[in-house]
């Protein structure tokens, strides 16, 4: 069996569906809120799928009296279709995920799959590094798909010494992963020292990170220990390493490979311990074909490779994130806010994010300001934000002879919609102003059919 699922709805032919379609489960029905209630007490259960609708009870009533008497029990919630309010309660009240009627058995599948798989991630760093900081890794929210699998590959490498590049665009959170990485890793209690590349004049850069000795260049009056040695039982986080200057590129290769560092004017190589961590936002084998970055330093650094997704492809993480942030920057501003109107959750969730989480906080943050209410309502979103056009798509224009025909934009721009909403039908639908039906004749002429995209 892959879990044991609790499913609470006041449909017994639903509960009986639900049987039937999750075989590779434990599946535990319940049609009676009291009873599942007292069953979470005395029984393991690894998940929860609620879709019952209580008369004259807040919507999400049982989801927050769930999440309180069993906070590591991530809960499902099944509304009805189209209800956006709803969906938005279910996040702010600790949801994992939420599906619509009438529900597709195998995104439900898939999602009790990855709110367990979630689980015992969590369990298995929480009890791996009991005694160590808490940071990074279970700050990184994100039900999404390829957040799930970005959270996945950390805690498979950070128990090893390996190098790793952290790749993404600028605002993705690829610091936050690497931070990660060092304090779920082997060498938690070991300074992580962080150094941008591109801040640093070329001149300079390669006594900062391989120290000199007095005397080695002019004003060198005293010696200097390099961020090389600075790390020693730790982490060395280089960032933006696709800014790092060609000539210092064999001197970096060098050390990787031999774990020495010769600092600027010494006659004598210096051994070191520390963990490589790189981040950069460009792509590197473009640099390398460009001749800006050579191709055996990238095969140095890229032992294993974390690609951070773009905001736009994780889909209702927006929410997610919106809403932990809108905590943050509320306790910070001492400011009673504690919710996101539905009409600005749907603006939140249009809205193709070019800036990412950074762009994403820097709205929170701003709409906290400015709201005179509890809640963050529409007009409290930036400008471009709220008045986003959705059918809004770039296109080259650079010769008349590439344009695409109108069909096939359309076509693109489906497919994105879908891929920014983890092939969430009834939300693209919804982007994109179509009815389903539309929308699934649509799919079909691209050759995509089933319940997921």
């Amino acid at each position: 069996m892959n879990g044991h699922v609790l499913v609470l709805d006041d449909d017994a032919a639903f509960c009986e569906a639900v049987e039937r379609a999750l075989r590779h489960f434990e599946v535990s029905c319940f049609q009676n809120p009291t009873d599942a209630l007292d069953a979470v007490k005395t029984r393991d259960f690894d998940v929860c799928a609620s879709g019952i609708r209580l008369s004259g009870m807040p919507r999400t009533w049982l989801c927050e009296e769930l999440v309180a008497r069993r906070p590591d029990l991530p809960v499902v919630l099944i509304t009805e279709r189209g209800d956006l309010d709803t969906a938005v309660d279910a996040i702010r009240a600790g949801a994992y995920d939420f599906l619509t009627r009438p529900v597709d058995f195998e995104r439900l599948e898939a999602s009790l799959r990855r709110a367990i798989e979630r689980t015992s991630l969590k369990t298995e760093v929480r009890l791996h590094h009991a005694m160590r900081p808490s940071c990074g890794l279970l700050d990184l929210l994100g039900a999404s798909t390829p957040m799930q699998e970005v959270l996945e590959l950390i805690a498979r490498v950070a128990v090893s010494d390996v190098t790793v590049l952290v790749t993404g665009e600028s605002g993705t959170g690829k610091e936050l992963v690497a931070r990660a990485i060092h304090h779920h890793g082997q060498r938690p209690d070991g300074p992580l020292v962080a150094v941008n590349c591109a801040a640093i004049p070329e001149a300079l850069l390669e006594s900062e990170l391989f120290g000199h000795v007095r005397g080695a260049f002019t004003d060198a009056h005293r010696a200097q220990v390099g961020l090389f040695v600075q790390a020693e039982g730790g982490t060395l986080l280089l960032d933006e390493i696709g800014e790092l200057p060609l000539s210092l590129q064999p001197k970096l290769l060098r050390a990787l490979q031999e774990k020495v560092i010769r600092p600027v004017g010494a006659e004598r190589e210096i051994p070191f311990n520390a963990r490589l961590i790189a981040v950069t936002s460009r792509d590197l084998e473009a640099a390398v074909n460009a001749g800006r970055f050579r191709e055996a330093l990238l095969y140095r650094i890229n032992v294993v490779q974390i690609d951070v997704p773009p905001l736009r492809a994780r889909g209702g993480d927006v929410l997610l994130l919106a809403q932990a942030l809108l905590k943050k920057h509320a306790k910070q501003l001492n400011k009673p806010v504690v919710r996101i109107s539905a009409s600005a959750a749907e603006k939140l969730l249009a809205y193709p994010w070019p800036g990412n989480v950074r762009e994403l906080e820097n709205c929170i943050e701003r709409a906290v300001a400015l709201t005179s209410s509890n809640q963050v309502g529409l007009d409290d979103l930036p400008r471009r934000v709220r008045e986003h056009k959705r059918s809004h798509i770039w296109i080259a224009r650079d010769d008349a002879a590439d344009l695409p025909p109108m069909e096939e934009v359309e076509r693109r721009y489906v497919l994105r919609v879908m891929e920014a909403t983890n092939g969430r039908r009834v939300q693209a639908a919804r982007i994109l102003g179509f009815d389903r039906k539309t929308l699934y004749r649509k799919l079909r002429s691209y050759g995509i059919d089933g319940p997921e995209s």
